[in-house]
């Protein structure tokens, strides 16, 4: 029976990180534990080329399903850990392979020690051979159904993995800093957060509702999403804000027409206030150029101008369905298209500015004692920290 199973967790951009590097490793590696606290006996290693993940008796497919969704992994492999000899190592791949469905293989060999007796090519053969001798499978050099990866390490110990899967790409979460998102009941908001982690950034998040006119189930729409996207980083801090008030009031002392500008201006401005007390660097939107009103190049230049901090967009240039394949790729689709409506879908004019003028904005806002409406929305903010959750709120 095969002892010592392991995770080889391989990097990506991290190689390019230099002087920086053992920061993202450590990053990762913090990250990969964090995520496999429910394994007690699991132990994770890390040096400058990989990370090593020691299954100590856990079921090495559950544990990839926990680290396949990790960013900052270029790929992962279950594998075994033996002894430098190569009878040994032989006997070892063959029982790794023996209930594979694969009817073509390769074996890559690499040896760190350059002093081991046998050459990188000699046991490619070798190993091949066995596995031609005792198995059906057939060599394709080319495009294999199986390859095998042996590596001969300096120590007295081999590595043996049979199975290359792709990981999640990007970079570690937390080690580009905290950000806030915007966070709608839509479908892009998710999709912009996932994005986002994606570069690195661990987030916060923001929710604007407006009750009465918007219900609970809307909220808990929210709050679902949220723990879908936690998985992510293991925990995701959600702070509600009463928006009714202002909505109300943008609707009484302006134009319905630039209702959604102000609206989007006030909104920054609260979330700009929220992030710096929360020491997030930037703010998070799902926005995509020109998908509705608020999103044309002259409503963004508008809305941008209300703040001072730096709001990513990683949807600028995707369209809707380049959003929606993402969304049922990461699994909020289901949840976003739930028919409970947001603060921003119960107050949309029926039309809307395109090119709202700056002037004409401001005109507006000196109607409103601005600073006292947004420090009445930040008075009663709720704050809820979510974390991953297997089942939906609404199953």
């Amino acid at each position: 029976m095969i002892q010592d199973s392991f995770i080889v967790v391989r990097y990506g951009e991290l190689s390019t990180k230099g002087k920086n590097r053992n920061i993202f490793v450590k990053k990762l590696k913090n990250n990969i534990q964090n995520a496999l606290r429910e394994y007690p006996n699991i132990k994770v290693t890390s040096n400058y080329n990989r990370t090593l993940i020691e299954l100590n008796g856990h079921n090495g497919q559950e544990v990839m399903d926990v680290v396949e969704p990790i960013f900052g992994i270029a790929s992962f492999s279950l594998g075994v850990k033996t002894t430098k000899d190569l009878d040994v190592i032989k006997q070892t791949t063959l029982e790794l392979v023996k209930d594979t469905e694969s009817k073509t293989f390769k074996v890559d060999t690499k040896r760190r020690d350059k002093q081991f007796g046998e050459s990188s090519d000699n046991v490619n053969r070798q190993v091949a051979g066995e596995l031609l001798r005792n198995t059906q499978l057939k060599v394709d050099v080319h495009n294999p159904d199986l390859l095998i990866k042996i590596e001969i390490e300096e120590k007295d110990e081999a590595y043996i993995m049979a199975k290359t899967i792709k990981g999640a790409g990007g970079y570690p979460v937390g080690v580009q800093g905290k950000a806030l998102l915007l966070l709608s009941g839509g479908i892009d908001s998710p999709v912009a957060a996932h994005l986002a982690n994606k570069r690195g950034l661990h987030l916060e998040a923001i929710h604007f509702e407006s009750m009465p006119y918007t219900s609970q189930n809307a909220l808990n729409k929210v709050m679902d999403l949220a723990s879908q996207l936690a998985k992510a980083q293991v925990y995701m801090k959600v702070h509600i804000v009463s928006f009714t008030d202002i909505q109300m009031a943008i609707y009484d002392k302006a134009d319905e027409n630039y209702a959604i500008t102000l609206m989007r201006r006030f909104m920054v401005r609260i979330a700009e206030k929220v992030a710096k007390s929360n020491k997030c660097g930037a703010l998070v939107s799902g926005e995509s150029l020109g998908q509705v009103a608020s999103q044309t190049i002259e409503s963004l230049d508008v809305i941008n101008r209300a703040t001072d901090s730096l709001i990513l967009r990683p949807l600028i240039t995707l369209d809707k369905n380049e959003i929606i394949e993402i969304s049922k790729k990461i699994g909020t689709y289901e949840t976003s298209i739930l028919p409970f409506e947001d603060c921003c879908t119960i107050f949309t004019p029926v039309a809307p500015i395109i090119k709202p003028k700056l002037g004409r904005v401001k005109m507006y806002e000196e109607r409103f004692d601005i600073e006292e409406m947004i420090d009445k929305a930040i008075d009663n903010i709720r704050t809820v920290e979510v974390r991953p959750k297997v089942d939906s709120l609404f199953d």
